[in-house]
């Protein structure tokens, strides 16, 4: 963290709190997540048929907007048509488990694979299940827009109605104790490791391909996160890959978990106020995560639900045109409203030689809150 920076910013729509516990050692690597892990993910995944890289957009407008040389933008709209880079982790977690049901020689079609959800990890998790052969139980909350509880139960899951992420992630752990079925969460809890970190290994293909296609390293990078676990397998993974931008989470001001941790110095939950950004209405961080970014990441803002809803208009009417959900955008909007608050400009280290990478993690997965966006 720079010397004499404010400790906090805030402004119409955004709270910025900057990390005082910063240290300069390399993020920690669990034990399943070493380069070794990752390269296998890797390798498992594009040997799936339908793999592609996603796009590495430059978005020259939101540059000039906030003043900076260049934004970056990875598209995970295109993701093996589910529309969300959660296709890599929790299907590859999937056939991680199946693979180990099937040396100990049962029959995978007997395998109960069951998660939380606010959406697209769900959708993974069943497409997974559908493509290695086993079932799967999608907990999900009770204002899930029902487009997204459509495509999780069109790969022939079941979806059980709770109240909340939250609330999903104990009703899991308790039914898989219960029935013997395998919990495959994208956010870890004391005691539940092992799984996550075969989730966060599939999400390190995003890093890869991103190296592959820029023309030089960014300066920032700012990632959303829910629980935080792609936030952390991407820090990671780029690190590995010899590149550590300074790294900003950025989170939806309803369940903003993350910023009340870091200001606090200590793992620390918080009630969901509700969110447009569902995929981040989370209370929780991943306990996994935490250790990772507590002293690696350099702040953490929140962001309000306005400032999502006309960021996504303003992608929606740029050059590239790029149509994304309301998950997706946390990190570009926390960049945009730099624009006109020098002080989180300063906040965040950006100038004109900056170059920002945010990753856009999913697309329209809502069609009717995306066409209300847009129209409002």
């Amino acid at each position: 963290m720079s010397i004499g920076k404010p400790i906090s910013v805030s402004g119409p729509g955004f709270g910025l709190v900057r990390n005082r516990f910063v240290a300069p050692e390399p993020i920690p690597a669990p034990a399943h997540m070493q380069p070794a892990d990752f390269a296998q993910a890797a390798a498992a995944i594009r040997s799936w048929q339908g793999y592609a890289p996603t796009p590495l957009l430059r978005l020259p407008w939101a540059a000039t907007a906030a003043g900076v040389s260049e934004v970056l933008y990875k598209d995970e709209s295109p993701r093996f048509g589910l529309q969300s880079f959660k296709a890599l982790g929790g299907a590859y977690a999937v056939g991680l488990q199946v693979k180990a049901w099937r040396a100990e020689g049962k029959d995978c079609a007997t395998l109960t694979v069951c998660c939380a959800s606010d959406g697209n990890h769900g959708r993974s998790v069943a497409w997974g299940a559908k493509r290695f052969g086993c079932k799967a139980v999608v907990y999900v909350p009770a204002v899930m827009a029902p487009a997204r509880r459509a495509a999780i139960e069109a790969f022939g899951a079941t979806t059980v109605t709770v109240s909340g992420y939250d609330e999903g992630l104990r009703e899991a752990a308790r039914q898989a104790e219960s029935n013997g079925w395998v919990v495959v969460s994208d956010t870890s809890y004391p005691g539940y490791e092992s799984i996550p970190q075969a989730v966060m290994c599939g999400y390190g293909v995003i890093a890869e391909e991103a190296v592959a296609q820029w023309s030089a390293p960014p300066t920032h990078i700012i990632l959303q996160a829910g629980v935080g676990g792609m936030a952390a397998a991407l820090a990671l993974r780029f690190q590995q890959l010899g590149h550590s931008p300074r790294l900003v989470i950025a989170e939806a001001k309803g369940a903003a978990c993350w910023f009340r941790s870091v200001a606090e110095g200590e793992w620390r939950t918080v009630e969901s106020q509700g969110t447009i950004q569902a995929g981040l209405d989370c209370g929780e961080p991943s306990t996994l995560a935490w250790a990772m970014l507590r002293h690696h990441a350099d702040s953490v803002c929140w962001i309000a639900d306005h400032r999502v809803e006309d960021t996504l208009r303003r992608l929606a009417a740029g050059n590239p045109s790029v149509e994304a959900g309301e998950s997706a955008l946390a990190g570009l909007a926390v960049l945009l409203a730099s624009e006109d608050r020098r002080s989180l400009a300063d906040a965040l280290d950006l100038d004109a030689e900056s170059r920002v990478f945010v990753l856009g993690s999913e697309g329209p997965t809502d069609p009717d809150g995306y066409a209300r966006i847009i129209n409002a």
